[in-house]
């Protein structure tokens, strides 16, 4: 049994990035196991007891030291994928980072912001949100061909709108979609059914989880859920202890 590392308190920003890029790498494209490549690294946060969220909703979840880890994780991401359903109840708004990552990112060769994807096979998404009007790069919207014609045409005004499959959204075609692009650094945020649906395709290659030490009860959803469960064993990368036990663990594919 080994005792745990440092707490996250006693790194530095660089140290934590580095870190959390350990057998990925910053500079070359990170390269899955996958036939489409890239890299998909999903984040979320739970209880002890499993919980992704109190109240429906994560962000009362794991405190400072996981908002941190966060931000960091976006610094060198290309582009952040969300399921449709996680932006509304999360209250998501323009993707805009802090500036002290718009300027690693610089330094870094990286344009200043990464592209925001979000998942909807409905496109229930309402172009005049702020996730829209106010993006610093224009958004994409990947979707099923069978998604409403109005909503498409709606929104082709202000997103990229990518059909990846014919009656429902493939998660394969999403990664594919998103790397031919150049969109290789493809980090996830949620929610629950779209992680669910990507460990049903075997898309996932990394896992961010931050555990809050508190027992929630109830009938909150797992941070993955789904009809097709799959059994993917993952690698412990790291585990960092956080303030108020919260711990900040990353699992890699094997």
């Amino acid at each position: 049994m080994n005792q745990l590392p440092a707490p996250i308190a006693d790194l530095s920003d660089d140290d934590v990035v580095a870190l959390y890029t350990a057998g990925v790498g910053l500079e070359a494209p990170p390269v899955s196991a996958t036939s489409a490549g890239g890299w998909i690294r999903v984040n979320f946060v739970a209880t002890a007891d499993g919980a992704a969220s109190t109240g429906g909703v994560s962000g009362s979840l794991g405190g400072d030291d996981d908002l941190r880890v966060f931000e960091l994780l976006r610094r060198f991401a290309d582009v952040v994928l969300v399921a449709a359903g996680t932006v509304r109840d999360e209250g998501y708004g323009p993707m805009r980072l802090r500036e002290s990552d718009v300027a690693w990112r610089r330094a870094h060769g990286k344009p200043d912001h990464p592209v925001f994807a979000i998942v909807t096979g409905s496109l229930s998404l309402d172009p005049a949100s702020n996730v829209f009007t106010d993006a610093p790069v224009r958004p994409i919207v990947l979707t099923s061909a069978s998604a409403p014609a109005d909503r498409r045409a709606a929104l082709s005004a202000v997103a990229e709108v990518v059909s990846c499959g014919q009656d429902s959204v493939d998660v394969a075609l999403v990664r594919a979609a998103l790397v031919s692009r150049g969109l290789t650094a493809i980090h996830c945020e949620g929610g629950p059914s779209f992680l669910g649906a990507l460990v049903a395709g075997d898309q996932v290659d990394e896992l961010c989880l931050t555990i809050d030490p508190s027992l929630e009860g109830g009938a909150a959803p797992r941070i993955a859920t789904g009809s097709s469960p799959q059994l993917r064993r993952m690698r412990l990368a790291h585990v960092l202890l956080g303030a108020d036990d919260v711990l900040l663990t990353r699992y890699v594919r094997r």
